[in-house]
């Protein structure tokens, strides 16, 4: 009877998983395998909003293998030592897992190659797991490059690339005898409360956002998406973080919509792929500036504070920031506005942004995480990397009627649209004239921000 192993790592789901697929075609019987990593809970990288959407997406997928007659075989400790223990406690002859892109996740992956080597076995990495176009699949032509720096022309060549089918989840799953720890609560993986307005995790959840989306919504996304009082972004991108949507399930659904709203979206999911793509052939770009600009970042607590307050003076900077507190996320242009804010405004280092970011986020991917904070700084893929964007200007263009501010400033609620947007440019005469006013002024004035940016930076 052989045996193999499918390690899970951000494929938490049944439907369209390449990684489960190969091992059940291979063996009679299959591992389930979900390791509890200490390796990544000790570099912090795990925080309570991603705890407990994780915890969710474990039972549930359990629940799912249950339903076939199996069962999710849970381990604590390092991944590759509790692996290879599985490994040799059934007897299996391979492990089947999905490839990644960090630098930990490709160390990881040498590591249990080498490990299963030397015990005669197998380890088959499955790289269109995570990503619809896997992540080196796509060069610039001519030679000589690794992968592609600018969207562009890596987008029409990601349009025009045969992504494999869609594969059904497996009607039953035989799980061999073996030992298995309980599966993990939220409060076991970190410390600290998850965000009041956090999502559900698991597959179950996924695919009801998924048919919700693809029912009406998915039209209009090229006209609303980022209309922030609209709320109209598909808000599925913490499924995709952890693997309970298929980044090829979800392509090929949006593709079999020819609208206008689709082609969009598609558009967005290639961006996702971009920042893979760059990030598997350029590791150090999670903490190095991908293209170094020799920018002279200031050192400002008070302001840095105030920014991960919501408190800056800016209304649509501060909405955003208080929604990403509340809800563990944020959709795409209160991101972008957050991040230049902080990058290029305050001049601060994008490193302490996407960490902080990183420490809310419940879609904390260090890919696009990482590279979008450096596109919103200038040290990334952007092709105009000195741009500015002006806060007043944003919010009147994509929140005008301050519908979004006053959800999610309630101090500001008994003001009218264009009293929200004159805000930051009343003087203190203005402010004194507002009754029941709790708000900050502006924290820095843009003209002397945008000054102190050039020189900085050493753009006429």
């Amino acid at each position: 009877m052989r045996v193999c192993v499918a390690l899970f790592t951000a494929d938490l789901r049944l439907h369209d998983n390449p990684v489960l697929q190969a091992a059940l075609r291979d063996a009679e019987r299959v591992v389930p395998l979900f390791v509890v990593d200490t390796g990544i809970r000790r570099a912090g990288f795990v925080v309570p909003n991603r705890a407990a959407f994780l915890a969710d997406s474990l039972a549930d997928l359990d629940a799912a293998l249950r339903e076939r007659g199996g069962r999710l075989v849970v381990r604590v400790g390092d991944v590759v030592e509790e692996t290879c223990r599985v490994a040799a406690e059934t007897g299996a002859d391979a492990v089947h897992v999905a490839g990644g892109v960090s630098r930990y996740a490709v160390r990881r992956e040498d590591r249990l190659r080498a490990e299963l080597a030397g015990d005669r076995r197998e380890l088959r990495v499955h790289d269109a797991s995570l990503t619809a176009v896997p992540p080196g699949a796509l060069t610039p032509s001519g030679g000589g490059k690794d992968h592609f720096a600018v969207f562009t022309p890596y987008f029409r060549r990601w349009e025009s690339f045969s992504v494999r089918r869609v594969l059904p989840a497996p009607d039953a799953v035989r799980v061999p005898d073996v030992r298995s720890a309980d599966l993990p609560r939220a409060e076991s993986l970190a410390a600290g409360s998850a965000s009041p307005g956090l999502p559900e995790g698991g597959e179950s959840g996924a695919r009801r956002r998924l048919r919700s989306w693809l029912s009406g919504p998915l039209s209009a996304y090229d006209e609303r998406h980022d209309d922030l009082a609209a709320d109209a972004t598909s808000r599925l991108s913490p499924y995709l973080h952890f693997g309970c949507l298929s980044a090829t399930e979800l392509l090929h659904r949006a593709r079999s919509q020819d609208t206008p709203g689709a082609h969009a979206f598609v558009r967005q999911l290639a961006w996702r792929e971009f920042h893979h793509q760059v990030l598997a052939a350029r590791p150090d770009a999670a903490d190095h500036d991908y293209r170094p600009r020799h920018d002279r970042w200031r050192h400002a607590p008070k302001e840095i504070e105030a920014w991960r307050d919501g408190r800056t003076g800016y209304p649509v900077v501060d909405a955003a920031m208080r929604q990403l507190r509340h809800e563990g996320w944020m959709p795409g242009r209160a991101r972008l506005l957050a991040a230049s804010f902080l990058a290029k405004t305050l001049y601060v280092d994008w490193r302490v942004g996407a960490r902080h970011f990183l420490d809310l986020l419940v879609d904390g991917d260090l890919a696009n995480n990482q590279l979008n904070w450096q596109w919103a700084a200038g040290t990334g893929t952007d092709t105009r990397p000195n741009r500015l964007l002006n806060p007043l200007v944003q919010a009147r263009r994509f929140d005008p009627d301050g519908e979004y501010v006053r959800r999610w400033l309630p101090e500001l609620r008994h003001l009218d649209a264009g009293t929200v947007h004159r805000l930051p440019r009343l003087d203190e005469a203005g402010r004194a004239g507002l009754e029941g006013l709790d708000y900050p002024a502006p924290i820095v004035d843009l003209e002397t921000a945008a000054a102190r940016f050039r020189a900085g930076r050493g753009v006429d």
